[in-house]
């Protein structure tokens, strides 16, 4: 039998011009370098292939001269197709110099269109993107004036609005993996990401393209046991074995088997963050965190919040992700940022964005770089600079509660704290809270809409989203409204009464936050919105263990309602919520005592299907709509 094992040279040698080429990666991790290499030598040697067509997802590279860096040449590259270009900065110079075509479209997106394409459909359709720069109806996508071509449509499907997502037939796939036999069957036992790399390879494939593999080993015919197999060999045509330097597990790690799930190591020896700017605003941050919650962190500044939760010892009451799949752990940073270590699963990117996309997270942190009053965020395009969405846009509108963090200001911003006081020595020379911003990675007024819960947090001050736009609601203990909020942005925010920042913030000793999230007081978790009419109960993460737990339920909501004076109609957040047997008929009897005394409507909801039948069968029996929904959105709609 024939051996698909070749020569880096050999492989590149099957590419022709004009061909549209898949490359994998996510980031820093789990680039195939070698390939990229040959084809950027191959191409400087021969000026051949010309005018290739590029599709790549979480922009690998490195931020300087690896991944997709190496073959950002004129003649080389004629269309780009990307979700997350930061890393790869020579290819991003050549779609803002218009010098190629290219587009920016969702991370998200793009990993499902891999799966679609190898299903045979025509394109994605989703909900994503709609009020963003890649709807239509703004920019569509595209990065410069030379793109013309509509890879995104507005459709109308069983009464919902969508867009329709469509690339060019892929030729060729750059995917890799960690030990290949022969025939080319491959297992990434040693890699830090699944990624999609199935679903290129089945997506080029199945539209008749090639299918390169790099490696780190080979191994002989057969002796892979067959779970260990990722891609099968019917998926591969040629396979490419790398040089160690040119296979790192991430551009940060050569090798740690901790990163590939293959041991676990302890956290406490996890060096606490830096008491700085960076650590307040992710200490604030960290206040949103809950019990049972399930938290996707982006990169750069929302990273911290890792280690404060680390630091705060409450990682093992929440679950972290990280878009490409990694679930639980502790999410890598800097050049390990995609990674994780000590993670509970690995899921293939496109499944993880079905978990997102489908509205899996309970919260998403991620980084503010630009604000306007209505509360709309660019964190994609600044002038020159081309960051990319990435999956900023699958994760902002689909996760139930979104904090954006990150300086007040940006460039040469100093600050001092002393005794619990917050001063600004040097304010940044970049504004960040804008009259106008440069480009909509995420619409306030779409999350407005969907009753969103949406929060920016910076060192000195927080910002919540509502209908009417931004309003202040926090400010830091030692910082002037006038002076140091209002006067540095470009709008006025809606200004009633901002409440100090949490004091344990601004203290270089650990906060506590571990016993504070786990023991919410109950009247804590009671919002009355009198404009509505409306008692908004927060028993995420409750958890009712005896009769009396129930009646501590019913005395504390009841008092509410006293002081209110009149019925109200009321949503409840059952998400995370746990009640043991003995608690059960006691507060199912609670429940029914409320609606008829206090409540006018009321609905509920969580996302567990098991909590949904077991609490809506006990209220059922009492004669008595559960009306349980999954989402918050749907339960207020129901009102």
């Amino acid at each position: 039998m024939k051996s698909k094992i070749v020569t880096p040279e050999q492989a590149i040698g099957l590419i022709h011009d004009g061909d549209t080429l898949v490359c994998s990666g996510f980031g820093v991790v789990g680039v195939p370098d070698e390939l990229l290499l040959a084809l950027q030598q191959r191409f400087e040697a021969s000026q051949s292939p010309r005018d290739l067509t590029l599709i790549f997802g979480g922009g690998p590279g490195d931020g300087k001269e690896q991944g997709i860096n190496r073959i950002a040449l004129d003649g080389l590259i004629k269309r780009a197709i990307g979700g997350h270009w930061g890393l790869v900065p020579k290819l991003g110079a050549m779609a803002v110099e218009n010098r190629i075509e290219a587009w920016n479209l969702p991370l998200g997106v793009i990993s499902h269109l891999y799966r679609d394409i190898a299903a045979g459909l025509p394109g994605n359709l989703s909900r994503v993107g709609l009020g963003t720069f890649v709807d239509p109806r703004l920019q569509g996508g595209k990065v410069n004036a030379r793109t013309t071509e509509e890879l995104v449509s507005v459709v109308e499907l069983a009464g919902q609005e969508l867009l329709f997502y469509r690339v060019p037939k892929p030729q060729v796939a750059f995917i890799r993996a960690s030990i290949s036999d022969p025939d080319g069957n491959l297992s990434i036992e040693r890699e830090a990401l699944t990624q999609d790399t199935l679903a290129i390879a089945t997506a080029v494939k199945n539209a008749g393209g090639i299918v390169i593999a790099q490696v780190e080993y080979l191994c002989e015919r057969a002796s892979l046991p067959a779970r260990q197999v990722k891609v099968p060999g019917i998926l591969v045509d040629c396979v490419v074995q790398a040089r160690p330097e040119y296979h790192m597990q991430t551009y940060g790690t050569a090798y740690h088997p901790a990163l590939s799930g293959q041991m676990r190591v302890p956290l406490d020896a996890l060096p606490p963050m830096p008491f700085n700017e960076r650590k307040i605003i992710a200490r604030r941050a960290a206040f949103e965190l809950m019990p049972n919650a399930v938290v996707n962190l982006g990169i750069g500044m929302p990273e911290g919040v890792a280690d404060i939760a680390n630091e705060e010892r409450l990682l093992s009451y929440m679950t972290l992700t990280a878009e490409p799949g990694v679930v639980g752990g502790v999410p890598g940073s800097g050049l390990n940022f995609g990674s994780s270590t000590n993670a509970t699963a690995q899921l293939d990117m496109n499944q993880q964005f079905d978990f997102y996309d489908g509205g899996g997270l309970d919260l998403a942190v991620l980084g503010l770089a630009e604000c306007d009053a209505r509360g709309n965020i660019n964190v994609s395009r600044f002038g020159p600079k081309l960051a990319g969405a990435g999956g900023f846009i699958n994760i902002t509108q689909n996760s139930r509660t979104v904090v954006f963090i990150g300086t007040f200001s940006a460039g040469g911003l100093k600050v001092a704290v002393q005794e619990g006081q917050l001063t600004i020595l040097q304010e940044g020379k970049h504004r960040k809270f804008v009259e106008a911003i440069e480009q909509v990675t995420f619409s306030g007024e779409y999350a407005a809409r969907l009753g969103k819960r949406v929060l920016y947090v910076t060192e000195r001050c927080v910002f919540a989203l509502t209908p009417e736009g931004l309003e202040l609601t926090e400010i830091a203990p030692g910082i002037d409204l006038e002076r140091d909020i209002l006067s540095q942005m470009a709008f006025r925010p809606i200004v009633r009464q901002p409440i100090l920042m949490d004091a344990r913030i601004f203290r270089p000793e650990p906060m506590g936050l571990k016993d504070s999230l786990l023991a919410i007081s109950l009247l804590e978790r009671i919002s009355w919105q009198p404009e509505r009419n409306r008692l908004f109960l927060n028993f995420q993460g409750l958890k009712l263990v005896s009769p009396k737990d129930a009646q501590d339920v019913k005395d504390a909501v009841e008092r509410q309602c006293q002081a209110i004076g009149h019925r109200v109609d009321v949503v409840v957040n059952y998400d995370g919520f746990e009640i043991l047997e003995p608690a059960m008929d006691a507060y199912a009897q609670v429940v029914a005592d409320l609606v008829e005394r206090y409540y006018g409507q009321v609905t509920r909801y969580t996302t567990s299907a098991f909590l949904r039948d077991k609490l809506g069968s006990a209220i059922r029996e009492r004669g008595l709509a559960p009306h349980i929904y999954e989402t918050r959105a749907e339960a207020e709609a129901a009102l």
